[in-house]
């Protein structure tokens, strides 16, 4: 979830923001054959609806916010949630494809 390799954890997971790398620099772990990269973001979209929609039940029940004022306070932290945990979730799911499922990673 730091970023580093699941495998050793010194070497960089990413190249860029949600790219991984080929392989990992420490350990020369290959990174590019476990399979998640659409798998977080289903994740992802489950927990912020949770927390943002329970969020603004519970403010729309105690303080009755106009229509325009939950759009201005529940999209961008929606958003910023969504950025926020992309890789992190990405992350772990690639570690836990790495270590728990070598088979399925082989015949990617």
């Amino acid at each position: 979830m730091l970023g580093r390799c699941p495998m050793c954890g010194r070497g960089p997971l990413y190249k860029g923001f949600l790219e991984l790398e080929t392989s990992c620099s420490a350990c020369h772990t290959d990174l590019s054959r476990p399979g998640s990269a659409e798998d977080p973001f289903a994740f992802i979209v489950l927990i912020v609806g949770m927390i943002v929609v329970g969020a603004a039940l519970v403010v729309e029940i105690r303080y009755q916010w106009p229509v325009w004022l939950h759009l201005l306070v529940w999209l961008p932290l929606s958003l910023a949630m969504c950025l926020a945990l992309l890789r992190p979730m990405r992350g772990l799911l690639v570690a836990i494809q790495l270590r728990h499922r070598p088979h399925e990673v082989d015949s990617v």
